[in-house]
Formats: C-alpha cells, sequence, structure tokens
C-alpha cells in the first residue's frame, strides 16, 4: 500500500512567497482601480481600527457590515481559491460571499486529506493531488474550520457573509471599505485567534450619504 504522505513530484510549484506576491500585486491593482473611480451619490467609506485588549494594532481580524439591504445586494465570488503548499493553507483565513465555490488546489509534494467538521459546511476531500475536479461551495453564513487528516498542524478559516462589504485589517490593524452605501448596519469583527465557536463582535455603525466613517473595534479573548 502506497505511503500517503510520500512525496510527489510536482515540478514548477510556486513557493509561498510567489503566491503572496501574486496576491499582493493584485490587491495593489485593484486598490488602484478603486481610487481612480469617485464614490456613488449616497456612498461613504469605512476607515475602521482594530486592535486586542491591550490597545495593540490588530491585524488579521475580519471585518463586515450587515445589512438587510447589504444582503440583498450580496453576490457569490467567482476564482476563489486557497491553495495547499509546504503544508499550509494559503490564505489561513478567507471571506466569501454566501453562495462561493472555493477551489482547493494541493500544490504540495505530498498528499493532503482535506475536512471540515463545521456546521456551517461539513465537507471531505480524500487523499489527493492538483485540483479537485468540483470545488466547495458554502452555501450558508458562519465560520468553517478547514484541516488536513494527515498534517495535524494545518489549520485554515472560510468566514462565510451575506455581504459584500468585508475585508481583513493590514499588518497595522486598519482597513477601509468603500464604497458603502449610507445607512444602519451591525458591524461584525472576529479573529482566528479567538477560542473555537466565538461569534464575530458585534456593535451598531451608521454610514452617511457621502464622506468617511472612522470606527473601532478591540478583540478581547484572544488565544496566544
Amino acid at each position: 500500500m502506497p505511503d500517503p504522505t510520500a512525496p510527489l513530484p510536482r515540478p514548477d510549484r510556486p513557493t509561498p512567497a510567489d503566491l503572496m506576491g501574486r496576491r499582493a500585486a493584485r490587491w495593489a491593482l485593484a486598490a488602484l482601480a478603486w481610487a481612480a473611480m469617485p464614490l456613488p451619490a449616497g456612498a461613504g467609506t469605512l476607515v475602521l481600527q482594530a486592535s486586542d485588549a491591550s490597545g495593540q494594532p490588530l491585524a488579521g481580524a475580519v471585518v463586515f457590515l450587515e445589512s438587510k439591504e447589504a444582503k440583498a445586494a450580496s453576490r457569490a465570488a467567482t476564482g476563489v481559491e486557497i491553495v495547499q503548499a509546504n503544508r499550509q493553507f494559503n490564505p489561513a483565513v478567507t471571506v466569501v460571499p454566501v453562495g462561493t465555490a472555493v477551489n482547493f488546489p494541493n500544490r504540495d509534494t505530498v498528499r493532503h486529506h482535506l475536512y471540515s467538521f463545521s456546521p456551517v459546511k461539513t465537507f471531505e476531500i480524500k487523499l489527493y493531488v492538483g485540483t479537485p475536479a468540483a470545488p466547495v461551495v458554502f452555501d450558508q453564513p458562519g465560520i468553517a474550520v478547514l484541516g488536513c487528516n494527515i498534517h495535524d498542524q494545518m489549520a485554515a478559516w472560510v468566514v462565510v457573509v451575506d455581504t459584500p462589504h468585508h475585508g481583513i485589517t493590514g499588518p497595522d490593524g486598519r482597513l477601509s471599505l468603500a464604497p458603502v452605501p449610507a445607512g444602519s448596519y451591525r458591524l461584525r469583527s472576529w479573529h482566528p485567534r479567538l477560542p473555537p465557536g466565538a461569534p464575530a463582535q458585534d456593535q451598531a455603525l451608521q454610514m452617511p450619504a457621502a464622506g468617511s466613517v472612522q470606527a473601532a473595534v478591540k478583540i478581547a479573548g484572544l488565544m496566544p
């Protein structure tokens, strides 16, 4: 019986640095395109600062805005991938709207056995390499925790939201969301270092018809 952990030849495999560089380039191009476009009438910009319990900037916090109108405007994303390379998931945290199909290409030198036992999405992709024929569709809001049955150190999270207004804070704990239509929202925030099963924090937010709003979230109870 073949050893499921035995290395497999994978020529021209991109490294995690390659993947991160490509993702950063895409974000940079998107930011330039966004900066060149005027905000539509009746919409503003949310400028958010996330911090931990001690007040230090908190990178990697997931932030999203919920409302009835945001739910109606939400659409599934396309082309979403969570790559497996160097026995890690990349990215470790992914935010997608409800209905998004996610591909899980294995670009590693070993087989992986991907699974999620989370109520929001339970699935299993048994020992494989390459890209599975069928993506996984995340069809209800919530947080799915991913793991590998072969490599216990591998973990990732898929945060499924019912809104087009979402993002992840950068190294300085900051995030800008635009354009956000005027109205009343629930500002939700979550971090992968919260205890398993911890819900996203919730606070009210009012967006104006123009200009920007400054907001702050403090996420306490983070695990080391």
